[in-house]
């Protein structure tokens, strides 16, 4: 028997792992993505080089790739930060690996690994967000993850909360996941360097375009209050966007996941707060509750590597 690798690909990094039939990580690697202006042949071999990585000196048995896309008929009809436009993804790294490959969208991976081993395991039916580069989002009711009728639902990162608001890489202004992500961490820290007084400025050798999401991580650890003030725009808004998906989909529960879930509380507790303030009839209601991921940022890769062994619900 081989390894079962389950990768993870994201707008800017890649993530692969071996993973076993009892969810256990054995072996992980990282690498990052060209972006969205490179050619899909790029984004092809930064899976390939990540797919070897994590399975090690054991052959490939089959791959599951959890794509930050819209996917539907096993193919990657459109993703925001990548260049892939209704592109049989699987297909080509099927037939470069010469293994079976199962693709899904990367929330959807995510929260089949959450229902399986980790914070949805008790609650039947929840929401999940993905907090990355952008957001995505998977439904998932009665233990099984609802894909809607083209297989696209939960791409609740582009619905539109400001009219005529920033510009996204959809195409569309005023998107969710244009102040609520890691690029909105980013931008919202970026607007203050110069301004006020933080350390973000040294981290960044005061160069703006060098700033990163670990950066202003780092710096909000540390007690910045420009760090903290852009954690706290990111999750009101992040709370503000929940109101509506709660209000049309009434969860028990709402899982958050992905890179910028794992500053826990300092993005967590403002989003609650704007959530109570902001859903319909807050008073007469059960607000549910918000809880991160168990899994992490390895949610989406377990979620792949169980796609790829056949052993999900879906």
């Amino acid at each position: 028997m081989g390894a079962v690798v389950g990768v993870d690909v994201g707008g800017t990094k890649v993530l692969a792992g071996a993973v076993a039939a009892d969810g256990e990580v054995l072996r992980t690697a990282r690498g990052t993505t060209p972006g969205r202006h490179t050619s899909p042949e790029a984004i092809e071999e930064a899976l390939v080089d990540a797919v070897h990585a994590a399975s090690g000196p054991e052959p490939v048995e089959a791959v599951g790739l959890a794509a930050a896309g819209f996917v539907s008929g096993g193919r990657v009809r459109f993703a925001p930060h990548l260049p892939w436009r209704d592109d049989d993804v699987a297909g080509r790294l099927a037939r470069r690996l010469g293994v079976p490959v199962a693709l899904d969208n990367d929330a959807n991976c995510a929260a089949i690994a959450e229902a399986t081993y980790g914070a949805g395991r008790d609650t039947p039916s929840f929401v999940l967000l993905t907090l990355g580069t952008g957001i995505g989002g998977a439904v998932v009711v009665d233990g099984r993850v609802w894909r809607g009728a083209q297989g696209m639902a939960g791409e609740f990162g582009h619905m539109r909360v400001v009219p005529d608001g920033i510009g996204c890489e959809c195409g569309r202004r005023g998107c969710w996941e244009q102040y609520s992500s890691g690029n909105a961490l980013i931008r919202e820290a970026r607007t203050r360097l110069g301004v006020e007084p933080t350390v973000l400025q040294e981290l960044c050798d005061g160069d703006p375009t060098r700033l990163t999401g670990p950066m202003v991580t780092t710096a909000a650890q540390e007690g910045d209050l420009v760090a903290r003030a852009a954690f706290s725009s990111v999750g009101h808004w992040l709370g503000v966007g929940l109101a509506n998906v709660v209000a049309a989909l009434d969860p028990a529960l709402v899982v958050v996941g992905g890179g910028l879930a794992e500053s826990g509380d300092r993005l967590l507790d403002p989003a609650r707060e704007a959530l109570a303030r902001s859903l319909v009839a807050v008073d007469h209601r059960i607000v549910p509750p918000l809880r991160p991921a168990a899994l992490g940022a390895a949610a989406g890769m377990v979620g792949a590597a169980l796609l790829a062994r056949g052993q999900s619900r879906r």
